[in-house]
This record gives structure tokens, C-alpha cells and sequence, in this order.
């Protein structure tokens, strides 16, 4: 674990809803002048803490998508499996993001689809393989909510 201070804490909210905010902008914003600001911003990607800068792209005005959740219980569960079913999913693009968990599933995977037709034939394609998946259960989003990056906050690091 790194020591944060607040103005630390301050930079990271920040940069993860303004990554392309300027230095005077962003100094201005922490009450810090450019360059204390600016080491500090260099120190937090050095130790790994900010680890890039990206655009939030909405992909839906790009193609269609359908956004997928799906819970998976494989088969057996032993490295093998989970490293088998793991390499199928960083393989597979259509994953944007895929979790292990505890409790009645083994992972909860998000799949960005064309249509839900093509989400089928895909998880078709999986089940065929030697993914070792014993039951799926899916859910089609209707509506996103909420997504936002995480809120830090100096109480959070006491």
C-alpha cells in the first residue's frame, strides 16, 4: 500500500473523470502550483497507481451492441479449469470484462454483442469447447444505470 495524502486522493478523482484535464487546470483544482502538482501525478504512475488515460467511447454510436451479463459454473474446479476457461476469455473480444466470485457461480462475464443472436452462437461455440462450462445463466441489459469511476474520498484511506 502507497501513503496517499489528500492532495494524492484529490489527483486520482480528478484524473479518472477528467483524464485529458490540463496541468495549470488540474494544479488549480488541488490548490497546488503546476509543478508540486505535476511530480505528484508523475509519482502516482510510477508506483503503478494510475496505470494509463483513456477515452470512455460510446461504443453504441459506433456499431449496435447488445450488453450481455452472463454467471458461469464450470465443470470442475481446479487450476486447470479456471486457467482453461480464463485463456477463452481474454481470447474472446467480444468479453469486456470478465470476474471470478464467490458463492453459487464461478464467474460473472460481460459480453458486447451485435445482437443477442450472435451472443447465442458464440456461447454455443463455448459450450462445444473444452471450456469445461457446466450451466450459464443470462441477462440481457435493458438499461444501464449507472457507470461511473470510483469516487475517492480521504475517509476511505484512514
Amino acid at each position: 500500500m502507497h501513503k496517499l495524502d489528500r492532495y494524492d486522493l484529490k489527483i486520482l478523482d480528478i484524473l479518472s473523470r477528467e483524464g485529458r484535464i490540463t496541468k495549470s487546470r488540474l494544479a488549480e483544482a488541488i490548490n497546488l502550483s503546476i509543478s508540486p502538482c505535476w511530480e505528484r501525478v508523475k509519482r502516482l504512475e510510477k508506483a503503478g497507481i494510475i496505470e494509463g488515460y483513456s477515452a470512455r467511447i460510446k461504443a453504441e454510436a459506433l456499431v449496435p451492441r447488445n450488453p450481455v451479463w452472463v454467471q458461469i459454473e464450470l465443470k470442475a474446479h481446479n487450476a486447470e479449469s479456471f486457467s482453461r476457461f480464463e485463456a477463452l476469455v481474454r481470447e474472446t473480444p467480444e468479453v469486456t470484462e470478465c470476474v471470478a466470485v464467490g458463492g453459487g457461480v464461478d464467474y460473472l462475464v460481460k459480453f458486447e454483442a451485435r445482437s443477442i443472436d450472435s451472443y447465442q452462437r458464440l456461447m454455443d461455440r463455448w459450450l462445444i469447447s473444452d471450456a469445461g462450462i457446466e450451466r450459464y445463466f443470462t441477462y440481457i441489459v435493458t438499461k444501464t444505470v449507472k457507470r461511473e469511476p470510483l469516487a475517492l474520498a480521504p475517509e476511505d484511506f484512514s
